[in-house]
């Protein structure tokens, strides 16, 4: 985008020739064939590439036409069953209107999300859709000057890098703390995913102490803990809070599979919930109302999101809308027996 916040053309071959002082032709035989030019015609070559933004397309001698039908969505992890719902409603809508959808694995990290959307480009994808809501300051570059758009759905971010499509999780936070401090619980724990990496595990901690902060409640540093993924981590946490001195009577889980650590340690060790503590989730994972009792949670609109991601994206690419488009598909508190 320029300095008034308008997308920009893509970056063009010409645009890295002019700077390095070579022909077109040079550029391409120093990107494709590097062997066959001086050391010092690659070295000005790969350094005009990076201060232009230039992304080769690998793909340009077999397609028509200069982007083809693909969409690249990067997520976090693959391995999490949580963006299935996401991906299967973005799969969908791009199967009716004849377009195919191609998966990376940043792995929580910025970096390799970078890489991830540089190898999207370079293949002239049609679109972008990104989990993530923070990205390297490179793969934002990268992004802009391609004109590509771009639809970002981990969480409602109040700057977008294109368009986006989600719910908040701060404000899905607040309402679930709030819905525990109307229950009655003074004492209320939180525990998150780690925060570093994470901008919806931010949110949700931010979501957290506004509500604390609301009802008037203490703020205290012995109720909240991050822990890495996992059963294991859920039934740590609780073990944390339960001997750590702050007393909870109550522990909000920002994270399914933690709770599900939780509510099992307990289970294990005859701890009544909520009579010796109440648990709450943050997302509707199916195993969650089956447990014994059933986990309080966040209904959110995972398979909606992909929908409407790709339907914005598609409305973008065919010209049926232009400009920004922020989509907020809320979410819904499920009182379940752990409360």
């Amino acid at each position: 985008m320029d300095a008034a916040g308008k997308r920009v053309g893509a970056v063009r071959m010409r645009d890295v020739a002019l700077m390095a002082q070579v022909s077109t032709m040079t550029v391409s035989r120093a990107l494709m064939h590097p062997a066959k030019v001086s050391p010092d015609v690659r070295a000005r070559v790969a350094e005009a590439v990076s201060a232009v933004g230039y992304v080769a397309n690998k793909v340009a001698g077999s397609l028509s036409s200069s982007r083809s039908k693909v969409i690249g969505l990067v997520v976090p992890s693959i391995e999490n069953s949580l963006f299935a719902s996401t991906i299967q409603g973005i799969s969908d809508v791009l199967r009716r209107h004849d377009h195919q959808l191609m998966i990376a694995d940043s792995g929580y990290s910025p970096e390799a999300e970078e890489a991830a959307i540089r190898a999207f480009l370079e293949q002239r994808v049609a679109g972008l859709i990104l989990h993530d809501t923070t990205h390297t300051a490179e793969a934002v570059t990268m992004i802009h000057r391609s004109g590509v758009p771009v639809v970002e759905n981990g969480t409602l971010t109040a700057s977008p890098l294109d368009m986006v499509v989600s719910y908040s999780n701060h404000d899905a936070a607040k309402a679930m703390t709030l819905h525990l401090a109307r229950l009655g619980y003074r004492r209320i724990g939180f525990v998150s995913l780690p925060l570093a990496t994470n901008e919806r595990s931010r949110d949700r901690r931010a979501g957290y102490r506004a509500a604390i902060a609301e009802v008037g409640l203490p703020e205290d540093p012995r109720l909240v803990l991050e822990m890495p993924p996992g059963l294991a981590s859920g039934a740590e946490a609780l073990l944390r809070l339960m001997e750590g001195g702050g007393e909870p009577d109550a522990i909000f889980f920002a994270g399914d599979v933690l709770a599900m650590g939780a509510i099992l340690e307990c289970l294990r060790r005859g701890w009544p919930v909520p009579g010796k503590v109440a648990i709450a989730a943050f997302d509707n994972f199916d195993l969650l109302g089956h447990l014994v009792p059933p986990v309080t949670t966040l209904r959110l609109p995972r398979l909606e999101i992909g929908r409407r991601s790709a339907e914005v994206l598609l409305d973008r690419i065919q010209g049926r809308a232009a400009g920004a488009v922020s989509v907020d598909l809320r979410f819904e508190i499920i009182h379940r027996g752990s409360t």
